[in-house]
């Protein structure tokens, strides 16, 4: 029996640095599949050691003429995002291979756990709010975690986003999908 798929999508800000920790929490349970921003592979991410771990490669652009499909998701954790991955997000804006993943797949109502990494200033942003509730009421799962200062950096909560997409039993195994 295989595992459900879970899409790891990856922005560039300070957590991404430690991702790993996200995988091999989610490991057990899910066969996991990231994405990343430019962003989080130019300044943060180690593809090298995250295709050793899940087995898969990074995916951060289109699917070119030799690369597998990625495999359907049953569940999405978006973290860290960022002020501008949400915001672009929850505007419709579909300017990089990850927003145009995260279009689709919110159009699509697949369950979608986003967990933003922001600091005070930025969470204080009217537009933030706005696009917390737009992507709220699109069935995205938003968890808002306390703003760290500008420029210092925080602890950030993987095991909450992951807790917060638990894997769906197939209804073949008598039990109700979320």
């Amino acid at each position: 029996m295989s595992k459900p798929v879970l899409y790891l999508v990856v922005c560039g800000a300070g957590p991404a640095k430690s991702v790993a920790a996200m995988v091999d929490l989610a490991l057990p349970e899910w066969d996991v599949w990231c994405l990343a921003t430019p962003s989080a592979v130019e300044h943060f991410l180690d593809l090298d050691d995250l295709e050793r771990r899940t087995g898969h490669p990074v995916r951060t652009t289109h699917q070119g003429p030799r690369q597998q499909a990625l495999p359907q998701a049953d569940a999405v954790v978006v973290a860290p995002a960022t002020y501008n991955t949400i915001n672009k997000w929850a505007a419709g804006i579909a300017d990089t291979y990850v927003l145009i993943q995260l279009a689709e797949l919110t159009g699509l109502g697949v369950p979608i756990v986003a967990m933003p990494y922001v600091n005070s200033a930025l969470a204080g942003n009217r537009v933030f709010h706005r696009s917390v509730a737009e992507l709220r009421e699109s069935g995205v799962t938003v968890l808002l975690n306390e703003p760290h200062a500008p420029r210092t950096p925080a602890d950030y909560p993987w095991a909450a986003a992951l807790g917060a997409c638990l894997p769906r039993k197939s209804s073949t195994e008598g039990t109700t999908p979320r």
